[in-house]
């Protein structure tokens, strides 16, 4: 691939990244982690097809080219792990807390350590590459060991999701699985087309997949929990009541956090919001893909479900159930878990309306959480 189309593509690529990051800059919770590192991905992903463009002026004479040559790989190779580093850790955020999230980024930083090291030691012993007095790039000895880093850590990233899918709502599960698919192909296609650079482009294709299913959508979106808000609870509960019929309806779940106020109180705000994002995480991790999970507000959930057999939505409370003590038995954080739930079938008999079945399971929590011992999951069933 010549220079002058490399240099394109390159350019439409970062047009395309810019594009996305005003338009990010512009709708999201700018303090959310989640946005911080995927506006991360975006920048390093920019600065990769800059210096990528350098390292394209390979075998021309002018003085200069050499010195953007030389430039251009050396920061092309140190960006070689990063990149994937930091998708890691927005599929951790993904998927576990954000304390978690940030447990990870020491050993992601050794990794990287490691790697700039190779590079600089690469400048004298030609480890990864080497370019020749007359401005060629060939590849080094080890070159395969750069490419089998960035690798591992998108591989890490892949095994991660799968093996969490039941905690990522069905359209992010698509969208994170799909992101490593594109560089994949483009690496391999580099690895035995020699002169062929793709990966990047490719890399651009996944964050816009990304940002349409995950990112761009802060309007119905939770920013702390990662789930929806209570705008998009009530449009979700008015489609379903109007799509009801007397034959199938939907159910739907109230959940309240016990004792939010004195983990507030005694751990500090911040653990608070760990504990909002593991509820939410726990939720998911119990309802199907096709299921609706949505923050109601403070420390409240909304649960609505496709089902209108009572069997099967007490089959799923029970999930819930099991879910919190198994968390319990196993964390080893310095308070316990508990919900109240209140939950009903909708009766399309009695007409109610959003706002009135609403008031209905939230009353039903309320009946719950009086008859709940203190840090207890425990549940009366709806009559």
């Amino acid at each position: 691939m010549n220079l002058q189309n490399n240099g394109f593509i390159n350019i439409y690529s970062i047009a395309i990244l810019l594009i996305i990051y005003f338009h990010s800059l512009k709708n999201h919770e700018n303090k959310s982690y989640q946005y911080k590192l995927y506006s991360m991905i975006l920048k390093v992903t920019i600065l990769s097809l800059i210096f990528d463009i350098f390292s394209r002026f390979d075998g021309t004479s002018s003085p200069i080219y050499p010195i953007l040559n030389n430039i251009g790989n050396f920061i092309i190779f140190v960006l070689n792990p990063i990149l994937p580093s930091i998708w890691l850790l927005y599929v951790q955020n993904q998927i576990f807390p954000e304390e978690s999230t940030k447990q990870l980024i020491y050993p992601l930083l050794f990794i990287n350590i490691i790697n700039i090291s190779i590079v600089v030691l690469t400048q004298f012993f030609g480890w990864y590459y080497y370019i020749d007095f007359q401005n060629i790039y060939h590849r080094g000895p080890m070159f395969h060991l750069a490419f089998f880093i960035t690798v591992i850590i998108l591989l890490s990233a892949f095994v991660k999701i799968v093996r969490n899918r039941k905690v990522l709502a069905k359209n992010h599960y698509i969208s994170l699985v799909f992101f490593a698919i594109p560089p994949f192909i483009g690496a391999f296609l580099q690895i035995f087309i020699y002169g062929v650079s793709i990966v990047l482009n490719s890399v651009v294709l996944s964050i816009l997949i990304v940002f349409l299913n995950i990112q761009n959508h802060s309007m119905y979106t939770d920013y702390l929990t990662g789930v929806y808000n209570r705008k998009k609870l009530d449009a979700y509960l008015d489609e379903k009541i109007n799509l009801s019929t007397q034959t199938k309806t939907f159910s739907a779940i109230m959940i309240d956090l016990n004792d939010f106020k004195y983990i507030n109180d005694n751990f500090g705000h911040d653990m608070g919001d760990v504990v909002l994002q593991i509820s939410a995480k726990i939720l998911n991790s119990c309802v199907r893909t096709n299921d609706f999970v949505a923050r109601y507000g403070g420390d409240e959930f909304c649960v609505v479900l496709e089902t209108h057999d009572i069997k099967d939505l007490e089959a799923i409370i029970n999930r819930i159930q099991t879910a919190v003590i198994k968390f319990n038995e196993t964390s080893n954080q310095p308070y316990k878990l508990g919900f109240s739930l209140g939950y009903a079938v909708y009766d399309y008999e009695t007409s109610m309306t959003t706002e009135e079945f609403q008031r209905y399971i939230d009353v039903l929590m309320y009946e719950n959480k009086k008859a709940n011992n203190k840090n207890q999951v425990e549940f009366t069933p709806n009559i």
